[in-house]
Formats: structure tokens, sequence, C-alpha cells
């Protein structure tokens, strides 16, 4: 049979390129009525959304924006973030959100590699954005991002948004993507040595890797999704779109601060968030005055670095429902999922919180995900104890990075992205990562999972974050450092009760033998940097 025949060839009935930029147009017309952005005193509705995300992208073709152009955006989770991740793509152009806790330097080094035509700037981060302009080789037109909060703060220039956009079109229609494999946004991943790489997005991994989320984390139009997230990481690790497909609500939150997020949980009737363990942890030892009892248990979905198992046990007390995630920045943000069986509730406490503190099994609609020998790229035993890197492969896996070829090859190096995260592989089928291969210490020949020392050290009843690297040792190449920061009120408390404590919990190999306290230098992303750690651990007496 040849089913190459005429009749049943693709045409515009039966083939559409995907694009994210849909899931607007649907809301708009089936849930125009609805509550889309809610941002402090004022809302949208899906219908006056779609009409603003039009006129930005109107505005933009005016202002000399074609397909293939850079736009550029560094501001706070504030309804125009939003906006450009539809009316930017929606005219065939690549968005580019940056990271807002960027120094001038690198902010300069993003709008020069990217080739930014316009940058979208929100005055609160005036002090970093302005110096950064004056060092650009690329001087791109610049929009005024204000709010009542920042209204007093400097400007830019003489373009504020909201007059910027009001001069659009609510009617306009653009292009689109001429292909769902076109770039819809450029993100710098934020490396620890030399210049961040740019990891590009396309349409088709937006869309799917978004309905991938909404399946998943079980969002509809009921659903009212509060930005503790940053919508520059991994596009809000595509919620941005996803609560659109849903016909939800987005929240918006200018900062993370553990008041404002329980106010606008109670006010709200917010159902679901997400964020790294840092804002679990913020939400955990938050005074008691800035509590809220939660209307509805909030389904909070955390990734970015592994939870202890301790937080989500502090997490479920407060009434939220933890779901663990893991991604990468070049698969669009989450690809696995510690899926919750029924039968762990019949578990002790202390093993369920262990489970879901794993990093699960593939989402949808990743195609495949192995533990594998990073030599020889055959999968690891599924013991629950051989370490591998994880690999995945699919249709949510960035194109590449921008403008580095060798970079790119070496990700893709056996035909899977290459992670870089160490992790072993369940008889279940989940997954467990145990360090970035980068951080893995070894002792005597021995091995030691970092994450392993840290997940006892949040058990510890006064200690609220640890971390822990390598430290250089001559006898045994390297032992284990810890850095903890204690909990509001607790201590004093003495290097060697930690050490007992950690004695009386694990190996004898993997007991740290430096205990530095203090707070934790973290990414605007809650990572916390071992880079920075690894410095001060050379230095450190203890």
């Amino acid at each position: 049979m040849d089913w190459n025949r005429p009749e049943l060839e693709k045409c515009n009935a039966n083939y559409v390129p995907l694009t994210p930029v849909s899931f607007l147009k649907r809301a708009a017309t089936f849930f125009a009525n609805r509550i889309a952005v809610i941002d402090r005193d004022r809302q949208f509705t899906y219908a006056e959304f779609d009409a603003r995300c039009r006129r930005l992208a109107s505005s933009l073709t005016k202002a000399g924006i074609k397909r293939g152009d850079t736009v550029a955006i560094l501001a706070a989770n504030v309804p125009a973030m939003l906006e450009a991740h539809f009316a930017v793509p929606m005219i065939g152009a690549v968005l580019n959100p940056i990271n807002i806790r960027l120094d001038a330097a690198t902010i300069a080094f993003t709008l020069d590699h990217g080739e930014a035509k316009i940058i979208l700037a929100d005055r609160e981060f005036h002090s970093t954005i302005a110096p950064a302009l004056t060092e650009a080789t690329t001087k791109p037109i610049v929009i005024d991002i204000a709010d009542p909060e920042t209204a007093d703060m400097p400007n830019f220039g003489n373009i504020e948004y909201e007059d910027f956009i009001a001069s659009g079109d609510p009617g306009f229609v653009g292009d689109g993507p001429e292909d769902e494999w076109d770039a819809i946004c450029l993100l710098y991943t934020s490396g620890t040595t030399g210049n961040p790489k740019g990891v590009v997005f396309h349409h088709r991994g937006a869309y799917l890797n978004a309905l991938s989320n909404a399946l998943t984390f079980g969002l509809d139009h009921e659903s009212r999704y509060l930005w503790t997230l940053p919508m520059f990481h991994c596009s809000g690790w595509t919620y941005t779109w996803a609560v659109t497909a849903a016909g939800g609500t987005h929240v918006c939150l200018r900062k993370v601060d553990p008041a404002r997020i329980f106010a606008k949980i109670e006010k709200h009737r917010v159902t679901h968030m997400c964020g790294a363990p840092i804002v679990l942890n913020i939400l955990s030892y938050a005074p008691e005055e800035v509590r809220r009892t939660l209307p509805v248990r909030t389904k909070v979905m955390t990734g970015g670095a592994a939870p202890p198992s301790a937080v989500i046990e502090n997490m479920e007390r407060l009434g939220f429902d933890v779901l663990h995630a893991y991604g990468t920045t070049e698969s669009y943000g989450p690809s696995t999922t510690c899926a919750f069986p029924q039968s762990w509730n019949d578990k002790p406490d202390e093993e369920r919180f262990s489970l879901m503190a794993r990093q699960g099994v593939p989402m949808v609609l990743v195609e495949d995900m192995i533990v594998a020998d990073p030599e020889t790229m055959k999968p690891v035993p599924r013991d629950g104890e051989t370490v591998g890197e994880i690999m995945l492969r699919g249709n949510t896996i960035m194109r590449g990075y921008l403008k580095n070829e060798a970079a790119t090859k070496e990700a893709f190096a056996g035909g899977y992205y290459r992670s870089g995260d160490l992790a072993s592989w369940h008889a279940d089928g989940y997954i467990e990562v145990k360090d970035r291969s980068k951080d893995i210490i070894i002792s005597g020949g021995e091995n030691i999972s970092s994450l392993e020392v840290e997940e006892v050290l949040y058990k510890h009843p006064d200690i609220m974050e640890a971390a822990v690297v390598a430290k250089s040792d001559e006898k045994w190449g390297e032992t284990p450092c810890a850095f903890v920061t204690l909990k509001p009120g607790a201590g004093p408390l003495e290097p060697q009760a930690v050490i007992d404590f950690c004695r009386a919990n694990m190996a004898g190999y993997k007991i740290p033998r430096a205990i530095v306290f203090g707070e934790l230098p973290k990414t605007s992303t809650g990572k916390i940097q071992k880079f920075v750690l690894r410095e001060r651990a050379k230095t450190s007496d203890n």
C-alpha cells in the first residue's frame, strides 16, 4: 500500500505547527470572561489579557522587530513578563528572559550574545541594567516597566510599558512561527565559570512541555497559580504557557516574601505554585505572625535542587502537598516527577518522606530517560545503589547552545542529552539524584554523595539549611566539609555536636570533618552555589 497518496498529504486542514501561542487564542475565545491574571489590585480577563498581548506584539512590530529578532526582558514576576511570553513569539521573534540577579557585566554579555533589539526593563533593577546598557556593544531600545512599587525608582528613558502597548492594535494578528522548530526563547544558564551558555527553546518543545506540566500537576480552568517561581527560569518551567493552556489564573508576585505568599494564598485560594527548596524553607520557617491557615491544600512542585525529606515533611504540616520534580534548563525545566502511589500512604512517615524526596519517573512527553555509565552509555542496574548519569531524549530537549557548537555536540554525545547529574536507578523505575558529577566527594577511594550527607544534616533539629562540598585532605585526598545555617532561634551549636549527630546516622567515612556555620550563598533560583563554598572550604580551619 502506498501511504503517500495525494489524498493523504499534509495540508492546512490537518497540520498546524505546534506553538504555545495557540493556548492564548483558545483561552481568549472560550474562557473570555474568566480571570487570567491578578496583579495586586488589578486583574485581567482572558479577553483583556489577549488584547494586551496583541497590543504588545503590534507595538513591537511598529518598533521594527521582525521574525527572528531577539527581544530581551529583565523583570520580576509582573504581567509584562507573562505578556511577553505570548506577544514576542506571536510575531516569530525570540524572547530572552534575563535573570534578575545577574551583575551588569553578565547582563551586557547576554544582550550582546543574543543580539537583543529591544529590552523591556523593570525599574526595580535599574542599578544593574543601566550600567549593563552602557557596557553592551548592542544598543537595544529600552522600554520601562513600572508599577506602584517601582514608580518612584529611576527610569531608563522616555518610553513606559503601558504607554508603549497602548499604541498597539488589540486585534493584531501575528504570523507566528513558520515552523514549530523555530526558536521561541533564549535562556542563559547560570554557569560557575566563564560566560553562561544560551539555551535555545523551540515552539514544539515549549508547547509539549507546557502540556506535560499541565497534565502532571493537575491544572484546569479552576486552577489559581501563584508565581513563586521566577519566570526567567526556563520560562517559569513553561508554566507561563501551561496555566494559560488550562485556562487557569496567573497570580503575580513581585517578591518572594513569606508574608506576601501566605497572604496571596489565603486571598486568592491558590491551588498551585512552584519553587526551589529554598522557597519551601522560607515558608516552613516563616514567623508565626505571617502564617495563614490555607483555604485549600496548595500543591507545590519543587525542583532545581534536591529537597531533603525534612523539608517535604515541614510543608505537609503547613497544609501543602509537595511534588518533587527534576530537570534542567536544557530540558525546559521539569522532566521527571516523583509520582505518588496511594500505597505510600500506608508507610511510616520517615519512609514515605524519603520516597517522596526521590526524583521519580519521566514525565509523559519525555521520550526516553536512562541512567547510564557516561563512558559506555550502558544503563546501570536498577539496584538503587549503582551511580550513573541521567540522560534524556525527546521533543522537550533544547535545540542547542547558541553560537556554541562544541558545547552542543558534547551535550548531545551518544544520542542523548547528557545532564551531568548523577543518580541511582531503583527497581520501581524511580531515579534518585546523588550529585552533580563535579560534586561527588572521593575520600580514600570511596565515593561520597554530598546529597546523602546533607539529607542527614537536615534532620538535625537545629539545622535549617546544609550544603556539603569536598575539602582537600593530605591523607584521604578529600573529606566532606559541611556548611550549615541554623533555624531561627536555634543555637548555639558546636561543630562537634553536629559531627556526633552525623556519626550516629551515617557510615564513618561519610562524616564531615569540618563544620562551618553561616548563611549559604545562593543563585536567584535558590540553588546553593557550591563553587563558592568550595573556595571557602580551602581556607576553613575547622
